[in-house]
């Protein structure tokens, strides 16, 4: 269980943050960055849970609580993936949860006919807002595979969450029907 008694210790003031084996890495460091970027997708997220209540809004929780253990999936160097290791890592669980959630979503959604504009109600337009964020996590989480090891479900979960919380966008607008909808060419 987390501890945390004391919310500053001045260790990031020279633009350095600590992994969880206690390495140190800069601040702009890939890893950290994927991370943060993680971070920012789940407030986005929060502001939507704003907006949301019963199934939809303990599925936002659910993922909520597993950015929290992507974030510490990434900030764990090393080659121990598999779920019974020692670190905390995401799982192919989580990701088929994930896939679930989107089939049975989707299969209440009309065919698109058209790319989505971000937008429609509060809760969609901020899951919009946190699909963008979780696909900028994405590339960057794919950045640092290039060079370390990541965990694939990682890259998988991140890949996955985007697509979840576009169809959960459509879904939250109407099923669909409060889509705004991209008009080609429209405005010339």
């Amino acid at each position: 269980m987390v501890k945390l008694t004391k919310i500053y210790t001045r260790g990031g003031d020279a633009g350095e943050t600590s992994l969880t084996d206690g390495g140190r890495r800069k601040k702009y460091d890939l890893r950290i960055t994927a991370y943060g970027t993680v971070d920012e997708a789940n407030a986005a997220i929060g502001l939507a849970r704003l907006h949301t209540s019963g199934a939809e809004d303990d599925m936002l929780m659910r993922i909520q609580n597993d950015l929290f253990d992507l974030g510490a999936d990434l900030s764990t160097p090393g080659e121990d993936f598999a779920a019974d290791g020692q670190s905390l890592r995401i799982t192919d669980g989580q990701v088929e949860r994930l896939e679930r959630e989107i089939d049975a979503m989707n299969a209440n959604l009309a065919p698109l006919t058209s790319f989505v504009l971000p937008g429609g109600g509060p809760a969609a337009s901020y899951l919009h807002l946190a699909r963008t964020v979780i696909r900028r996590a994405e590339r960057l989480i794919v950045e640092a595979a290039e060079t370390e090891a990541i965990n694939p479900a990682a890259v998988r979960y991140a890949n996955r969450l985007s697509d979840h919380l576009f169809v959960m966008s459509r879904y939250l607008n109407d099923k669909g029907a409060g889509d705004v909808l991209w008009v080609p060419g429209g405005n010339r």
